[in-house]
């Protein structure tokens, strides 16, 4: 029998990042990068602020689910305008935990909720395909250069 805290702790393999995107403004075009240095406010270029929200992050295996409840095209990350897309591990099982992204080490803070804007994005119904599977804030423990491939570990 194992204990749940060994559990919690198991991963079956380490996360990688697949996309990062910087918003320089509010309502403007999201900025695909092949690098970023992530600095204690969030990402370089980015109009994010410090502290528990400073860096958003979605899950690649999230992306169909959405397009799947749209009943419509792929989805991209550019559409939900996060900053970085992660594949192969669960960022839902890693809240309140450090993470190393690339050089940076960021912490899961709370779910990143879609806006209303998810409406006018993919059209009426947008905002609940989005609920549940829109990503995770993250506040930035030490700042750090992430790169597309990158690994994605737990710090512990």
């Amino acid at each position: 029998m194992h204990l749940m805290a060994d559990l919690l702790a198991r991963h079956a393999q380490p996360g990688r990042v697949d996309w990062i995107g910087v918003r320089p403004e509010r309502r403007a075009a999201v900025v695909s990068l092949p690098q970023v240095q992530v600095e204690m406010a969030g990402l370089d270029g980015d109009r994010a602020r410090a502290g528990k929200r400073a860096v958003t992050l979605i899950q690649a295996e999230h992306l169909p689910v959405i397009a799947g409840l749209l009943g419509g095209p792929e989805v991209t990350p550019e559409a939900l305008r996060r900053n970085i897309l992660i594949s192969g591990i669960n960022l839902g099982a890693l809240k309140g935990r450090d993470i190393a992204v690339g050089d940076a080490v960021l912490r899961l803070t709370v779910i990143c909720a879609p806006c209303s804007r998810m409406e006018e994005t993919f059209g009426p119904g947008g905002y609940n395909a989005v609920r549940g599977h829109g990503g995770w804030c993250a506040e930035v423990v030490t700042p750090g250069l992430v790169r597309l491939g990158d690994a994605v570990r737990v710090v512990d």
